[in-house]
């Protein structure tokens, strides 16, 4: 005859096999094997270290390793991803950034944090402090030159479309006004250093600037990226009155598709290749020598296939160009190739991969527009 404990573990592991308790609940990540048995959800190990820290609220256990009442198990079985996903996600904005497996921990602990412990989403028409399309506040700024943080005085305007900084708390003149809509804003704590560093990228007569920020407080950062993504979301609904919110939140802040060193050579081909930092941006590759510089050094135009544009692995024959990495890239576009070297066979099939995926997509009407600058660019 079945124990006890031996019924609650079938009933744990039947709860655990449901459909909807197949990713974790808060970041999508296949296979969770921890729950949290006050909330009700099942959790990847990462989500659940998360939840470890939320005093009060939330109690994890591991499915593999654990013992498990039967109370507890009961209220996974009342409760459940679905469930939870009813009650803590009922009103997340559009424009809401819901982190997954692969982003940085401040995206994930503060989504985690405002579904469970402030409660941003359960009830309608709440309003929170990224929404309102105004935000002004210090955040600590990396400096062009000397690479030192200093704290600037930014403000956010749905009103006037755009971002301001202030290089005096009192400065009437803003240092730099960006519209927003040329603005992508994406966290890069491996880059910066710093784990809530957020990089603003924005075009200046249709050229790439970077700015480096971070704030020690993770909810005041996170609050910044959504407020920016609201401030888009706001502009874009005015700009596209007849295109779906599903297709607008898919033009807001964006991760960069692949980031890393390469090896380049000149136009000629002939020159020495030399080692830089490269950024995808969707059909924006941008170089720089230092992954912190604020001006890209050059930036590559990446079309669609029907009109030119290819990526092959290897250089062309009687490339001249001496190089130190073997695995070669070439970028085929309909006015010249642009060779690359890749340090390992994983770079080189990693940034392959990337190319392609921007490769196989149709251009959109604004990225022919761009395509038409950079063919003007001397």
């Amino acid at each position: 005859m079945a124990s006890e404990d031996d019924r609650t573990a079938k009933t744990l592991q039947e709860v655990w096999r449901r459909e909807e308790n197949a990713l974790c609940a808060d970041c999508g990540k296949p296979d969770p094997d921890w729950a949290s048995h006050t909330l009700g959800v099942f959790l990847c190990l990462e989500c659940s270290r998360i939840h470890l820290n939320i005093f009060g609220i939330s109690q994890v256990k591991s499915i593999r390793m654990d013992r498990w009442e039967e109370g507890q198990v009961q209220v996974l079985a009342q409760q459940g991803n679905a469930v939870a996903k009813v009650t803590y996600e009922a009103h997340v904005p559009t424009y809401y950034y819901r982190p997954i497996h692969t982003d940085c921990l401040v995206l994930r602990e503060q989504w985690i944090r405002a579904k469970y412990e402030r409660k941003e989403f359960t009830e309608p028409g709440k309003r929170p402090p990224y929404s309102n399309g105004l935000k002004e506040g210090i955040l600590w700024k990396r400096g062009r030159d000397n690479g030192q943080y200093l704290p600037r005085r930014f403000l956010l305007s749905e009103t006037e479309g755009c971002l301001k900084y202030f290089v005096k708390q009192d400065a009437k003149e803003p240092k730099i006004a960006v519209k927003i809509d040329t603005i992508n804003a994406v966290f890069q704590p491996g880059k910066t250093g710093h784990p809530h560093g957020l990089q603003i990228t924005y075009l200046k007569d249709n050229k790439t600037r970077n700015i480096f920020l971070y704030h020690e407080d993770g909810k005041e950062i996170v609050d910044w990226f959504n407020a920016i993504r609201a401030v888009q979301f706001h502009y874009l609904k005015v700009a596209f009155p007849v295109a779906s919110d599903q297709e607008l939140t898919s033009r807001l802040t964006r991760n960069f598709l692949k980031e890393g060193y390469m090896e380049k050579t000149g136009p000629r081909q002939k020159e020495p290749f030399k080692k830089r930092w490269f950024s995808l941006d969707h059909r924006r590759l941008m170089y720089f020598k230092d992954p912190l510089d604020a001006f890209a050094k050059g930036e590559v135009f990446v079309g669609s296939g029907e009109h030119g544009y290819s990526i092959m692995q290897g250089l062309p024959t009687g490339s001249q160009g001496t190089f130190t990495w073997q695995y070669g890239l070439t970028i085929v576009t309909p006015d010249r190739d642009y060779l690359f070297t890749c340090e390992t066979e994983k770079d080189q099939e990693e940034w392959t991969a990337a190319f392609r995926r921007v490769i196989e997509q149709p251009m959109t009407p604004q990225e022919y527009a761009i395509e038409a600058y950079f063919k003007l660019k001397p």
